[in-house]
């Protein structure tokens, strides 16, 4: 008797487009075949054939990146954007503020008698 295993989590599973990719690698590899062959072959009769191709493969480079890479369950360009967030973005050092709930309730009794003077009229 044939027996196949199942996962548990599902959330790993990813449906699979053409060629067993999914449409966001077959994108990205369309994408880099567009940028990478043209290249190549206008480069060959200028440059050498070995010049050419180490062209090619770094202009290809980022597309495979984009395609293939994930990190914590998020692609390429998400997990950057949280690196650049926290590297540049936000502050180096935070400092800890507590809220007082003591003078957050003084606070906002203050704000009730404020509001019930406007509306009573009196002050």
């Amino acid at each position: 008797m044939a027996c196949v295993s199942i996962p548990k989590d599902l959330t790993h599973i990813k449906a699979k487009f053409i060629f067993g990719l999914t449409k966001r690698q077959a994108f990205c590899f369309g994408m880099s075949l567009v940028i990478g062959l043209p290249l190549f072959f206008l480069l060959k009769g200028v440059i050498s054939l070995s010049a050419a191709s180490l062209i090619m493969i770094f202009s290809m480079l980022p597309w495979f990146l984009l395609a293939m890479y994930e990190r914590n369950g998020m692609p390429l360009e998400k997990f950057l954007m949280c690196i650049i967030r926290v590297k540049f973005m936000r502050p180096k050092i935070r400092t800890y503020q507590t809220d007082n709930l003591y003078a957050a309730t003084r606070r906002q009794n203050q704000l009730y008698k404020e509001v019930r003077g406007i509306v009573t009229g009196k002050k």
